[in-house]
């Protein structure tokens, strides 16, 4: 299969961060935040990366799980005020895993392994996703709290 199969027969479209999407799931169910937020309990979409793209760098206030699906491995970047830089390998490769988390409120971007290749993975939130808690970052913004990691920050920022 190729991107090109994928993005056409799952209705694939450009995402914001970078990337390809189509939401697949949304839970009917609501969960209630504080502040009187109101979330599904649980999203999932389809996501494809291509090529040189990436997923810039960015964070969400609920956990994601990435799945594996078809392609090369993909490496997630999560940028944790604890844990400092974490890469996650994402794939079926020695040394990855078909399923990666990503907690809620890190910074984190994606990048394929071999930039002449694509992945096509989904991406589960609970509770569900919506772009109100989405957050992209700065280089400004990133550079102030984790200079030593400044190489990758601004190669997977978008601005």
């Amino acid at each position: 299969m190729t991107s090109k199969y994928y993005i056409e027969k799952l209705e694939l479209e450009k995402h914001p961060e970078g990337g390809w999407y189509r939401e697949v799931y949304r839970a009917v169910g609501e969960v209630h935040l504080e502040n009187m937020l109101t979330r599904n309990y649980s999203t999932a979409i389809y996501y494809l990366l291509e090529g040189s793209d990436f997923s810039g760098f960015h964070r969400i206030k609920s956990d994601e799980i990435w799945h594996f699906y078809d392609g090369f491995p993909i490496n997630i970047y999560v940028l944790d005020e604890q844990k400092g830089l974490q890469i996650l390998k994402l794939g079926l490769v020695e040394g990855a895993l078909p399923q990666q988390i990503v907690s809620a409120g890190a910074w984190f971007a994606a990048e394929i392994d071999n930039k002449k290749a694509f992945a096509l993975v989904g991406c589960t939130v609970a509770p569900g996703f919506d772009f109100k808690d989405f957050e992209m970052a700065s280089q400004d913004t990133l550079l102030q709290h984790y200079p030593m990691h400044e190489p990758l920050i601004r190669s997977l920022t978008r601005y």
